[in-house]
């Protein structure tokens, strides 16, 4: 079989969705692998550590896709080159199939078996294929780096012979894998940290990682199987907003990471809660890209708001796109290894699988994928 990894076209998009190393590892399975000339430029890796690696340079990109039994990518195709792409070709890659119906109906269209990296099961067996969690660990990580650079204090408490600097003070709204990581490296980084989820269950883990959770009593609140916070009630996202803005006031740094997978993020961070910041505070705004939790953000802008800066980055992995692509890529070679038939040379694709179940959103010409079909039958 033939794998074949073209070049992101997405602006903002500079990981790539298979690094040297894993070039390897596939070949070692008998795989044959093509990478798009300049593919892994705008990460770090040349053509040649491809062609070291085992790999095959392509310097045409129709070629390339139209002779792919895989595609591997990180961000969803585009409609153009869904019509490059041969009958039956696999294509795996963030798809975002919830909000991109045409996509999903032309890649049916074209019997292209598509796999949604978004779509992996929260299960045991599928962890080392958890593109999101993987992502959202170095996301979490990103945004307290981007936030300490832009604010007008240090982090931790200083004690000079000049006086005493009282540490930073930040708060994280969401205690998801992003949330966690952005608690534990705040704390790292020397500052006091607060954070708060709808999920109480969490507390325990904001605590062992130094952090004091915040308790707001929301009545009854919880999360889904795959450990997604369940969405809230108009009525409840008041009483978060009125126990929240008590905090913010206080915060220097506020990181937001509320997301409702396959929905519009939730508006948590009203304008009179950025107005209660001191001047000089940074609000980061992780679901900026989904619709945002803090009024007044915009994707890949910094809004000034009376002296409050609000950063909406909508790409945060990728600005540190080495780690972000040695880990997606980790990811892949799981999933491709996992069911790649080494004496079929075949993907073995049995959406008996638990893992494939969930992830597999289009094969032979039809949607498959249940939660897809579920939407599209409450839609007509």
């Amino acid at each position: 079989m033939l794998i074949v990894v073209p070049s992101e076209t997405v602006e903002t998009e500079r990981r790539v969705a298979l690094v040297p190393e894993a070039v390897k590892k596939l070949s070692k399975i008998g795989l044959s692998l093509k990478i798009e000339s300049g593919a892994g430029l705008k990460t770090g890796y040349s053509d040649q550590e491809y062609v070291t690696a085992g790999a095959e340079i392509e310097q045409d990109r129709n070629l390339l896709l139209a002779k792919a039994d895989i595609v591997l990518r990180v961000q969803k195709p585009a409609i153009e080159d869904i019509d490059l792409m041969k009958t039956g070709c696999i294509q795996i890659s963030y798809l975002d199939p919830y909000n991109e119906p045409a996509l999903v109906d032309k890649l049916a269209e074209k019997s292209i078996t598509a796999i949604s990296m978004e779509m992996i099961p929260r299960t045991t067996r599928a962890q080392k294929m958890d593109a999101l969690s993987s992502q959202a660990n170095l996301a979490g990580y990103v945004m307290v780096i981007v936030a300490a650079h832009k604010l007008d204090r240090i982090l931790p408490m200083m004690m000079t012979p000049a006086g005493t600097l009282s540490p930073a003070k930040v708060f994280v709204i969401g205690a998801g894998v992003a949330g966690l990581q952005a608690i534990a490296t705040a704390k790292r980084l020397g500052a006091k940290v607060e954070a708060f989820d709808t999920r109480p269950v969490v507390a325990e883990q904001v605590q062992s990682l130094g952090a004091k959770f915040v308790e707001i009593d929301l009545g009854e609140t919880g999360q889904t199987e795959g450990g997604y916070a369940q969405e809230l009630t108009a009525e409840q996202l008041e009483l978060q907003r009125q126990g929240m803005k008590s905090v913010i006031s206080q915060a220097d740094i506020v990181i937001t990471t509320a997301q409702l997978f396959g929905r519009p993020a939730p508006k948590i961070v009203t304008q009179d809660m950025v107005a209660a910041m001191k001047p000089g505070g940074v609000i980061v705004d992780m679901a900026v890209d989904s619709g945002g939790n803090v009024d007044g953000s915009v994707p890949d802008q910094t809004v000034d708001v009376g002296g409050v800066s609000i950063v909406g980055m909508s790409n945060l992995p990728a600005e540190v796109c080495k780690d972000a692509s040695q880990m997606y890529a980790s990811n892949l070679v799981n999933l491709v290894s996992e069911f790649y038939d080494q004496q079929a040379n075949s993907f073995a694709l049995n959406l008996d699988d638990d893992i494939l179940n969930g992830c597999v959103i289009t094969t032979g010409g039809a949607i498959v994928n249940e939660s897809i079909l579920s939407l599209r039958n409450q839609e007509s």
